[in-house]
Order: structure tokens, then C-alpha cells, then sequence
């Protein structure tokens, strides 16, 4: 296994943006710098998507002001306007959104994913032009499985992943959406992809406790990006009552357990969610975070 991966903390964003109860500005700040200070490098802290749409998220250019120095931020940006608003607050770090399902687009972003990639052709020209030096990420959702189309043939898959890349974002995640692949789902797809591991992160949900698992063959076959939610924070909206997204502290203490360094306190990153899960009224999804806290009691 390797000796370091990286992980992508996604819980102010992808963690926070269906809960239906406000989280205030100020108590998501507290939550982003506490990731900081457990030693998380790459936060993607909010979207710039509209209020109308996401109010959870409708903060974003205030959330923006009130990130701590020293940290690699980034923000969803889901068309030109979006992109507008996160380049005025600053943004030098981006992620477009798609599927790998038609049926997922339309009912997510009202596009088919022809119409996502053209959209997310002209935002990343906008943006390069804005930010030479800047990062973007493309992700792809319903890798695996399609809450409305069922099973997602691997090539469909892989299809989609060749175009974010030739569009020219610098890493493409790959979402497990509802949690419901197994290992040799992740083999058959790495098989059929034409991307560098080094240009993939992949975005396990454990929705149905396979998330671990996923990680582990995914690092065998040269993976080293992951992304993950600290509390466990996110869900699956469409597996009411369930998991959803990799708890960081589990994927941390896998990671550790099994020699990789990660550079991340796990204490401090068990207590760093833990004021937003109680203004959501939340017990810790995650195992590992509930053992760590169990045993400073």
C-alpha cells in the first residue's frame, strides 16, 4: 500500500447542503478551521449555487471571507454565475458537477449530461482565462448505480470521466451516490477507465457499509485521493435512514491502521464535528469518532 494519500474533506459542503436546519455562518467557520487544525489540506468549504435552490449554502461568499489562511479551499460552482460569484470572493479552486446518468442530471442540475459538459466546457474556459494557475475538479456522480436508472454500465461511466478530462479539469472524483458498490465493481471500472490514477479521487458513500472496503481495492489498484465528510455528515437522500457519506474519521483510521500516514490528528478530528452535529441533534455516524470519543471520557 503507499505510504500517503490524500484526503479531500467535503462535509461543509456536500456534508451540510441538504440539511434542511440553518447551520450558522459562524458555527460552519468554527467547523472548517477545526478540519484545518486536525491537519485536513483540502476542504471544499461551500457552493456557490443559488439561494433559491440551496439555501443551506446561500452563505457562501460570507462562509468565504472567514476561512483560515494556510488551507487548499475549494467550492462547487454550478454554471457561469456561480463562477462569477466565486471569482469575486476569490476563489482560485473549483469543482463542476455531472453524472453518469441521464436521469440523475435532470432531476439533480435540470441538464442532461451533454448539457452539463457543455456548460462545465465554458466555465472552465472562463475560469482558466480568470485563474491561470487555478485547480479544477470535475465530479461524476451515480457512478455505480442511479437511484431512478438502476445499475450503471462501467463504460458509460468511463465515458464521462474521458470527457470531464479532456475538457481539462485536473482531477475527476468518482461518486458512489447511494453506496452501492463492492469491491469488484471498482476493479471492473478502473478496467475501463482511460484517466491516470493520479488524476481520480474517488467518493465513496457507505450507505450500505461498503465504503472501507472500496478504499482498500481502490489503493491496490494506485488510487490516492479520497474524498470523505467529517460526522459522517451528508446521508443519502435517496436511502432514507441510512448512511451516506465515508466518515473521514473511519477512512482515517483505516488509513493509519494499515501504515498509510495521512497526517491528521484523530482526536482533534473526532471533536471537530461535533458542534454542528449537535445543532443538527445528530449522533456521530461514524465508529471510529464515537470509539475515539469513548475512550477520553
Amino acid at each position: 500500500m503507499a505510504q500517503m494519500v490524500r484526503i479531500i474533506e467535503v462535509g461543509p459542503r456536500d456534508g451540510l447542503q441538504n440539511e434542511k436546519l440553518t447551520v450558522p455562518t459562524g458555527l460552519k467557520a468554527r467547523f472548517v478551521a477545526l478540519l484545518a487544525e486536525a491537519g485536513l489540506q483540502e476542504i471544499e468549504a461551500t457552493s456557490f449555487v443559488s439561494p433559491k435552490w440551496v439555501p443551506q449554502l446561500g452563505d457562501a461568499a460570507e462562509l468565504w471571507a472567514q476561512l483560515p489562511a494556510g488551507t487548499l479551499f475549494s467550492a462547487l460552482v454550478p454554471n457561469l454565475k456561480g463562477l462569477e460569484r466565486a471569482l469575486e470572493c476569490g476563489v482560485d479552486r473549483i469543482a463542476v458537477f455531472t453524472a453518469a446518468s441521464d436521469a440523475f442530471t435532470h432531476k439533480n442540475i435540470n441538464m442532461s449530461i451533454e448539457e452539463s459538459l457543455a456548460v462545465f466546457g465554458e466555465i472552465l474556459t472562463v475560469f482558466r482565462s480568470a485563474r491561470p494557475s487555478g485547480w479544477a475538479r470535475g465530479y461524476v456522480s451515480t457512478a455505480f448505480e442511479c437511484p431512478y436508472a438502476g445499475r450503471i454500465d462501467p463504460e458509460a461511466t468511463a465515458g464521462v470521466v474521458g470527457r470531464l478530462a479532456a475538457l481539462g479539469v485536473d482531477e475527476v472524483s468518482i461518486g458512489d451516490t447511494i453506496g452501492a458498490a463492492a469491491p469488484k465493481e471498482v476493479r471492473a471500472l478502473h478496467e475501463v477507465l482511460g484517466v491516470e490514477p493520479s488524476k481520480v479521487a474517488w467518493h465513496f458513500h457507505d450507505t450500505r457499509g461498503t465504503a472501507v472496503a472500496n478504499v482498500a481495492q481502490a489503493i491496490e489498484l494506485g488510487y490516492r485521493a479520497f474524498d470523505a465528510s467529517a460526522g459522517g455528515l451528508g446521508g443519502c437522500p435517496y436511502a432514507p435512514g441510512a448512511g451516506g457519506n465515508l466518515a473521514t474519521e473511519d477512512l482515517v483510521y483505516f488509513l493509519e491502521r494499515s501504515g498509510i500516514a495521512t497526517g491528521i490528528d484523530q482526536h482533534r478530528l473526532a471533536r471537530a464535528s461535533l458542534e454542528v452535529l449537535r445543532h443538527l441533534g445528530r449522533e456521530p455516524r461514524s465508529k471510529a469518532q464515537s470509539a475515539i470519543l469513548a475512550s477520553c471520557e
